[in-house]
């Protein structure tokens, strides 16, 4: 049975649901910063995913770069899946601009995460869950 590590629970707010994966938005105000988890139990690695649950997954992380890229302006998207702190298999995606705190530098542990207000991060859901639902 599928469920989400702690760390993921406590760290970040949940989205929606795609046909693979959990969508989750981190707390954190300084990067549009979206976690995907395939709801699949006890997986650490993208080659632990059945060919079909592969396909999808990449699918999921296409649409989602592609949806970061047009909808924040963004330079660059970084797609990571490193797990080192998270053993349950999940993949980043962050859109990063020349201009944010740890430019060009990794986000990972630079600096304390910024917490959304209400209104920004109801906001940020909404817009999500608006164009991924037509995705999907």
């Amino acid at each position: 049975m599928f469920q989400l590590h702690p760390r993921l629970e406590a760290d970040t707010v949940h989205v929606m649901d795609l046909p693979l994966s959990r969508v989750l938005l981190l707390k954190d105000a300084r990067y549009p910063w979206v976690v995907l988890v395939p709801q699949r139990p006890n997986l650490k690695e993208i080659h632990q995913l059945n060919d079909e649950d592969g396909i999808q997954l990449w699918r999921e992380i296409r649409v989602l770069s592609e949806f970061m890229e047009k909808n924040f302006d963004c330079q660059k998207v970084n797609v990571a899946a490193l797990g080192n702190m998270v053993p349950q298999l999940h993949v980043h995606i962050i859109a990063r601009e020349e201009e944010d705190f740890a430019w060009p530098k990794p986000v990972w542990a630079i600096g304390d995460a910024e917490e959304y207000d209400d209104q920004s991060l109801r906001y940020r859901i909404e817009l999500l869950k608006q164009g991924l639902s037509n995705a999907f």
